[in-house]
């Protein structure tokens, strides 16, 4: 009988984008405590810092590197700095992403542009910096954060459902092009997930997301936990026969 499969990150070193933000900070602390060191890139340094503390405190080590995902050469010095500092790299989750809910009429060609550049052209300059390492290694995973709409539409969203659609074939693709060198490439397709940036919006606004809860066979939208742990899942030897798919973690949005 083949041994149980192996959730520990134990030795590894995991890069998480937007790593300030609620999503983002959370994934980070969730891997240090599977047992990887963590990079955390993004642009606000001060919350950055505040997600290198908790990995430290969960007893990993941690760089913070203030980089913009939608900027060539600021992704590759930011890969070369973790390199510098951890030797290599193991993990990349792609996180960082934006989002402005209008409808198309009311779209400017500019947001349209800036959502499409960090949800998805971000993913692509992340990808194929931090893949380099990885193919070295002959060993790697990338995960995307993609949405319930990578693969279903929503009014007000046109351009987040496009880059998010885009994010999930991209990944989908590029598992195809990293799986003969030993690197599995997924995408999570959450739905909204209660953080402290959207808390009070949820609480006093509460219709603005009937229609996800309607749909959802849990009844409820989701907790960051509910994100982590499949990363972590994604991101582990557990999982080094999954690639190329999106990973629906919607409470059975997309079951119906």
């Amino acid at each position: 009988m083949s041994p149980s499969p192996s959730f520990s990150l134990e030795g590894r070193v995991a890069v998480v984008t937007g790593g300030g933000g609620g999503i983002g900070s959370a994934a980070a602390v969730a891997l240090a405590e599977a047992g990887a060191d963590i990079a955390v890139v993004g642009r606000n340094v001060a919350k950055l810092e505040q997600t290198a503390a908790a990995i430290r405190q969960a007893g990993r080590r941690a760089l913070v590197v203030e980089a913009s995902v939608t900027e060539e050469a600021s992704v590759d010095a930011a890969r070369d700095a973790v390199v510098a500092e951890f030797g290599t790299v193991d993990i990349l989750f792609n996180n960082a992403g934006v989002t402005s809910p209008k409808l198309l009429a009311d779209l400017p060609l500019d947001e349209w542009r800036s959502i499409l550049d960090v949800n998805l052209t971000g993913a692509f300059l992340c990808s194929r910096a931090f893949a380099r390492p990885m193919i070295a290694q002959r060993h790697g995973r990338i995960v995307n954060m993609g949405s319930i709409l990578s693969g279903r539409g929503m009014a007000t969203r046109t351009a987040y459902c496009a880059s998010k659609a885009g994010l999930a074939n991209f990944g989908a693709a590029l598992a195809f092009e990293l799986g003969p060198h030993g690197i599995t490439v997924n995408t999570i397709g959450a739905t909204v997930i209660v953080t402290d940036l959207n808390r009070d919006l949820i609480r006093t606004q509460p219709h603005l997301y009937d229609r996800v809860l309607a749909r959802s066979a849990l009844g409820r939208l989701g907790e960051v936990g509910d994100v982590t742990g499949v990363l972590v899942f994604l991101a582990s030897p557990a999982a080094g026969f999954v690639t190329g798919q999106t990973l629906y973690v919607d409470g059975g949005y997309t079951a119906g």
